[in-house]
C-alpha cells in the first residue's frame, strides 16, 4: 500500500494508505498524537485498518473504506475489529434507510435536502456552524433555551428537523473539515461545540433531554470521533450534579473533552476560540451581517481552501450519465 498522499509531506511515513481509497487533497497527520490517530498509528493498528477493509469488501460494501473512515469506527471500538465492522454494517444500513418523510438515503438527501423553514426553526432553536477555533476546527453552537417542540412541530416536522442535522454532519465531513485541514496544515477530524442551556428550565429539560437523546445517537452510531471540545454553558442547578452521575458512565476519553460551565463562562471560550471568531452574545467580538448564526461563515468558503464536497462531484458525474440513457430508452420505445 502507499504511504503518501497529494499533501505528500504532511503523511506520516508510518501510516499505510491504500491508493484506491485514499484520495485525500488535504493533511492526513493529525495534531491528536494519541495511538491510533491518523500519522500515529502502529504495524498492528495499520493491520486491523487492512483486515476490517478487507472483510468491509467481502462482505459487498465499496463506499467509505477509506483509511481515515475506518481509523474513526475502529478507534470508537477500540481496535476490535470485529465490533468496528459491525458498528461500520450497522451504519450502511442505517444511511440507506434514513430519511426526511419524502426522500430516503443519506446520500440522496446531502444532495437534495432543502430545509426552506430553517429561518423559522432558527428563531426557536439556533443550531449553527461558524468560523473556527484556535485549534482550527469548525466551532457548533445549539441554543436550548427557546426550544419548544410544540411551535416547532407547527413549523416543521421532526423527521426533517434529524433530516438537517445529518446533512450538517454530512457537511462536516466535507467540505468543512477537510477546508479547514487545509488552512491548518494539519488533518482536523473534530469541531468544538457550545451548548447552551440559557433558561432551559426544570420543567423544559424532559423535553429537552429526549430530542438531545436522539441527536446523540445518531452522532454516536453514525458519527463517531468528531466530538474535538464541547462546552455547556449557562447550565442549571443541579446540572453539574447530574452530569457528574452520568460521566460515571461515559468514556474517560469522551469526559475529558466536556466542560461543564455555568454563566461566567466567557473566558474559558475565548481560551479556546479567538473573540473575532465567537459571536459578541458568548462573549466575543464577531457581529456577522445578518446574523451569526445565518452566515455559515469558516474556511470552506474561503476560495483558497474550499473544494467541491465529493457527494456534490459523484452527483454531477451521475447525471450526464442519466440523460445518456434517454436515447436508448426512447428507441426502445
Amino acid at each position: 500500500m502507499s504511504r503518501t498522499s497529494k499533501e505528500g509531506g504532511n503523511a506520516n511515513p508510518e501510516m499505510q494508505l491504500d491508493p484506491k481509497y485514499d484520495d485525500y487533497d488535504y493533511p492526513t497527520t493529525s495534531p491528536e498524537s494519541g495511538s491510533g490517530h491518523p500519522g500515529h498509528t502502529t504495524q498492528e493498528q495499520d493491520a486491523q485498518v487492512f483486515q476490517l477493509r478487507s472483510l468491509l469488501e467481502q462482505a459487498g460494501y465499496t463506499e467509505r473504506l477509506d483509511t481515515l473512515t475506518l481509523l474513526r469506527f475502529l478507534r470508537a471500538r477500540k481496535f476490535n475489529v470485529e465490533l468496528a465492522k459491525q458498528m461500520f454494517v450497522n451504519n450502511e444500513e442505517w444511511r440507506k434507510k434514513f430519511g426526511d418523510g419524502e426522500k430516503t438515503g443519506v446520500d440522496e438527501l446531502v444532495r437534495t435536502f432543502d430545509y426552506k423553514e430553517k429561518p423559522e426553526v432558527m428563531k426557536i432553536y439556533p443550531q449553527y456552524y461558524h468560523k473556527t477555533d484556535k485549534d482550527g476546527r469548525p466551532v457548533y453552537i445549539e441554543q436550548y433555551g427557546g426550544i419548544d417542540l410544540n411551535a416547532m412541530y407547527k413549523i416543521t416536522s421532526q423527521e426533517r428537523m434529524l433530516a438537517n442535522l445529518v446533512v450538517e454532519y454530512e457537511k462536516v465531513a466535507d467540505p468543512r473539515l477537510p477546508a479547514c485541514s487545509r488552512k491548518a496544515g494539519k488533518l482536523l477530524e473534530t469541531c468544538c461545540t457550545i451548548m447552551d442551556m440559557k433558561n432551559v428550565g426544570v420543567g423544559k429539560i424532559s423535553s429537552v433531554y429526549g430530542y438531545v437523546k436522539q441527536t446523540s445517537a445518531i452522532s454516536q452510531d453514525h458519527y463517531p470521533e468528531r466530538l474535538g471540545k464541547m462546552y455547556i454553558i449557562n447550565t442549571p442547578w443541579g446540572f453539574s450534579t447530574a452530569f457528574n452521575f452520568i460521566k460515571g458512565f461515559l468514556d474517560p476519553v469522551t469526559v475529558a473533552k466536556i466542560h461543564v460551565l455555568g454563566s461566567g463562562y466567557q473566558q474559558e471560550l475565548l481560551k479556546q476560540i479567538p473573540a473575532e471568531n465567537l459571536p459578541k452574545q458568548f462573549g466575543g467580538s464577531c457581529e456577522c451581517q445578518g446574523g451569526c448564526e445565518f452566515s455559515d461563515d469558516g474556511p470552506w468558503h474561503d476560495p483558497k481552501f474550499a473544494r467541491p464536497p465529493k457527494w456534490a462531484q459523484k452527483s454531477d458525474a451521475a447525471a450526464p450519465a442519466a440523460e445518456d440513457t434517454k436515447p436508448a430508452e426512447e428507441a426502445k420505445a
